[in-house]
C-alpha cells in the first residue's frame, strides 16, 4: 500500500543560534555552548559544511530562565551571513520594538549584502514582563496576532510593490517606495505559535509556520488543520517543528544525557517560565497556548524539544525524523546541548541516513 506523504521534497534542517547565554536547556548541566560572536561564526560554518539549510537567531530584550545576556538578532544574523557562503539565516523580529518600515529596510539591505540569504521570523510575543520592561504596550492575545499579520502584509507589500499603500489598525503607509528592493528570491517569512489565531494567520500570510515539539500524531493534526485553512485561502504554507537532539553512539548514552539535563534542571527558572507560559495561554480565547500540555520535564527545553524524542542512536533518530516527514513536516528546527560538536555529529551521522531513508520513501511512493 503506498505511503501517504504530503511533502516529497528533501526535509530541511535549521538550528537555533545560541546568541543568548545559558544554552538551549534550562539546566545547570555543563554545556559546551557559548553565546559570543566567535563561537557562533564557527558554529555557522560547521552547520553549513554538514548540510544544514538555515540558522535561526533569537530575539530577547530582557534576562529570563538563564538568558542573562542577549545579542540583538538582526545584527547578529548579518554577522553569521558574512562568515558563511550558503547558509540562510532567519532573523527574529518582534512587532512593537520593530515597525515594518525599519524592518523592511534592514532586511532589504542585508539581502543585497548576503546574496539573498536572509529570512525573518515574526514573533508575536508572549512574555508580558519583557514588554513592560522596555516600555512597549502589551496588547491582548488576538490583537498581538492581528498586529503581526499586518506587519507581515506590510513587509511583503513594501518589498514587492513600487508604491505601497496600506491602512490598517496598527500600521499605515501612503505611496511608500522602498529602493532597493530585496534581491530575488524574496526573503521568506516565518511565524510561530500554536493557538487558533497563530494557525489561522499562518494559513493566510506566512511562508512558514513554526510550532513547538509534538508527537507525530499531534503534529499531523496541526498540519492537517493549517493545510485545510490555507487551501481555502488559496495560500501555501510550509511547516517547521522544534526538536532537541541528543544523538549518541548508543541509546543508553543518549537517555543518560537526557536524564542528567532534567536532574540538573534550574527548578526556579523552569517554574518561572512555566508561570509566564500559563499566563500567556490563559490570554488566548481557547485558554491554552504553545505549552498547554507541557510537563515540568518538557519545559526544561523551552520549545518542547524533548517531545519529538529525537534521542538515541543516529539510526533511531533518522527513522523518527522520517515519521515526521510523512506527517507533513518540511523543516526541523533543532537545538543541541554542545552546539558545535553536536551539530557536526548530527550532520555527519544523521543527515546522510535521513537522505537514504528519503530515497527509499520515494521508491515506495513510485511503486
Amino acid at each position: 500500500m503506498p505511503i501517504m506523504m504530503t511533502n516529497q521534497r528533501p526535509l530541511q534542517f535549521a538550528y537555533w543560534v545560541p546568541n543568548v547565554s545559558g544554552g538551549l536547556v534550562i539546566s545547570k548541566i555543563p554545556q559546551r555552548t557559548q553565546w559570543d560572536a566567535q563561537y557562533n561564526r564557527r558554529l555557522a560554518q560547521i552547520a553549513e559544511s554538514v548540510g544544514f539549510d538555515y540558522a535561526l537567531t533569537q530575539i530577547r530584550f530582557t534576562a529570563g530562565y538563564g538568558a542573562e545576556n542577549q545579542h540583538e538578532s538582526v545584527t547578529f544574523s548579518q554577522d553569521l551571513l558574512a562568515a558563511t557562503e550558503k547558509l540562510k539565516v532567519i532573523a527574529a523580529l518582534l512587532p512593537g520594538p520593530w515597525n515594518p518600515a525599519l524592518a523592511a529596510k534592514q532586511i532589504a539591505t542585508i539581502s543585497h549584502l548576503s546574496g539573498a540569504r536572509i529570512a525573518v521570523n515574526v514573533v508575536s510575543g508572549w512574555f508580558r514582563s519583557e514588554f513592560k520592561a522596555i516600555g512597549e504596550i502589551w496588547l491582548d492575545h488576538e490583537e498581538r496576532y492581528l498586529r503581526s499579520e499586518e506587519f507581515i502584509r506590510c513587509l511583503r507589500g513594501i518589498w514587492q510593490e513600487s508604491q505601497f499603500t496600506f491602512a490598517g489598525d496598527f500600521y499605515r503607509f501612503r505611496n511608500y517606495s522602498l529602493k532597493p528592493k530585496p534581491l530575488d528570491p524574496q526573503p521568506e517569512i516565518f511565524q510561530g505559535g500554536s493557538s487558533r489565531a497563530a494557525r489561522d494567520m499562518a494559513a493566510r500570510v506566512s511562508d512558514w509556520y513554526f510550532t513547538n515539539g509534538n508527537s507525530v500524531e499531534g503534529i499531523r493534526q496541526q498540519i492537517d488543520d493549517i493545510k485545510v485553512k490555507a487551501q481555502q485561502n488559496q495560500h501555501i504554507v510550509k511547516i517547521g517543528m522544534n526538536a532537541f537532539v541528543i544523538a549518541r553512539e548508543s541509546e543508553q548514552q543518549a537517555q543518560q544525557v537526557l536524564q542528567e539535563i532534567i536532574d540538573h534542571a534550574d527548578v526556579d527558572a523552569v517554574k518561572g517560565f512555566q508561570h509566564e507560559t500559563q499566563n500567556a495561554g490563559q490570554a488566548s480565547p481557547e485558554k491554552e497556548g504553545n505549552w498547554a500540555k507541557s510537563s515540568f520535564e518538557d519545559l526544561v527545553q523551552y520549545n518542547d524539544g524533548f517531545k519529538p524524542e529525537l534521542i538515541g542512536t543516529p539510526h533511531q533518530i533518522a527513522e523518527r525524523i522520517i515519521e515526521y516527514k510523512k506527517a507533513g513536516v518540511d523543516l526541523l528546527l533543532l537545538g543541541f546541548l554542545h552546539c558545535q560538536e553536536d551539530v557536526a555529529f548530527f550532520g555527519q551521522e544523521v543527515i546522510p541516513l535521513v537522505r537514504e531513508l528519503e530515497q527509499q520513501l520515494m521508491l515506495e511512493l513510485k511503486a
